[in-house]
């Protein structure tokens, strides 16, 4: 993946310098319908509540299968959307961008409903955005100071803060192509085969979902809600 990581960063940048405000849009979309449910998926409110009563109410059981569930939804988004050559990256990429943010938006906005945020609220919706960077580059904002904080401070602080959402979104698009962009740029090139393509970007993203799955865990410690 160090491959796909510089191919995918060089790209990144060109187009959040284009169209700012359309990556921050798309994220926040993403994050919308998955909420809110898109096509035959439930919304995020309504998977985790199904899986807390399959649970017998208890909502950390209920996590851990939200986590297991995405994981098998990042795992078929990413080897539906990573197979064909490059002659059809200019289709699968954005579809893979899309599917991918999707997934993550549903299961992580669906674990921090179950500890008992409010997802109507704007601080928790960035929280949830801030999640999807994953530990790694979220230390990395943070140590340059890009980030005021983590998700779960975010998510707790006592005033939202409208910029910041725009923020987020922003380096969630980047991170997003960086890693989609740059996969599927690596395998199709290195590998000249494409059904590689298709295995690649299933175990890639499936493992890229769980590792945000555990930092939701470990970030977004419980709430009561009021």
């Amino acid at each position: 993946m160090s491959i796909a990581k510089r191919i995918g960063g060089r790209l990144a940048p060109k187009v959040t310098q284009v169209a700012p405000q359309a990556t921050s849009s798309f994220v926040h979309q993403a994050l919308e319908r998955a909420i809110k449910g898109v096509g035959p998926l439930p919304g995020a409110v309504a998977a985790a509540d199904a899986q807390c009563r399959e649970q017998g109410g208890d909502a950390e059981k209920a996590m851990r299968e939200l986590v297991e569930n995405h994981v098998r939804y990042a795992a078929a988004e990413g080897f539906a959307t990573n197979l064909g050559g490059l002659v059809t990256m200019a289709v699968t990429v954005p579809a893979s961008i899309a599917g991918l943010a999707v997934v993550q938006c549903r299961m992580v906005a669906g674990m921090a409903y179950l500890r008992g945020y409010d997802l109507e609220d704007p601080r928790t919706r960035t929280a949830v955005l801030a999640c999807l960077l994953g530990e790694d580059r979220l230390l990395a904002l943070l140590k340059a100071k890009r980030l005021p904080g983590t998700p779960m401070a975010i998510a707790t602080a006592p005033v939202h803060d409208p910029g910041l959402g725009a923020i987020v979104a922003n380096e969630v698009a980047a991170e997003l192509l960086t890693r989609v962009a740059g996969k599927r740029l690596a395998t199709t090139v290195g590998r000249r085969v494409p059904v590689i393509g298709g295995v690649v970007g299933a175990s890639t993203d499936a493992y890229a979902t769980w590792k945000i799955g555990r930092y939701v865990e470990r970030e977004l410690l419980p709430r009561n809600r009021r």
